[in-house]
């Protein structure tokens, strides 16, 4: 009987996020968001271009913000789809994989993040540090994941994004290896 209490508590923040996530989706359908930003998107082709990258923006800021990628999906998955719904599938596939990509990527460095939270305590390392050194490795792949993604606006083609961001991330690595390599010489 101890462990259903103790279990109550831990489940009890992740309740309260999708909660709050599906209140807050429900106003976002009721002040009509997804038909705004479809409207403003549908008229101006520079900005359906930018959209995925700017999905990816908001998911990462999100995610960071709140500590959960979960409540993210929930919150912004909804309106990428209303807004692409039956106009362009390719285009939807691309945005929803923006905010999934850019909802995990916030979540990771997030310092209130319940697995970074976990890693850090799981590897006895001081928790801010912890923190410090993912931020690092997980924005150069932020970076390069808008660049990919506004090939992916531009082209429409998730896989010509993916080939194309493949290639900027192992050149980026082999001029950080360089870059190491030889200031360790020094």
């Amino acid at each position: 009987m101890g462990a259903l209490a103790e279990g109550a508590k831990l489940m009890m923040p992740a309740i309260l996020i999708l909660t709050f996530a599906w209140t807050l989706k429900g106003m976002g359908d009721n002040l009509g968001i997804a038909e705004f930003v479809k409207g403003a998107v549908g008229t101006n082709m520079t900005a359906s271009i930018v959209i995925p990258a700017i999905m990816f923006g908001i998911a990462l800021f999100l995610a960071f913000s709140t500590g959960t990628s979960w409540g993210t999906f929930s919150i912004l998955v909804p309106i990428v789809v209303s807004m692409y719904a039956g106009t362009d599938d390719e285009m939807m596939i691309i945005a929803v994989s923006a905010v999934l990509a850019g909802a995990v990527c916030g979540d990771h460095v997030s310092p209130i993040s319940d697995t970074t939270i976990m890693s850090s305590s799981g590897a006895q390392s001081n928790h801010i540090n912890h923190v410090q050194t993912q931020m690092q490795y997980a924005m150069v792949v932020a970076v390069i994941c808008v660049i990919g993604y506004l090939i992916a606006g531009l082209t429409k083609s998730w896989i010509a994004a993916l080939g194309v961001s493949a290639v900027i991330l192992v050149a980026v690595l082999y001029g950080l290896k360089r870059k190491c390599g030889s200031e360790a010489e020094v």
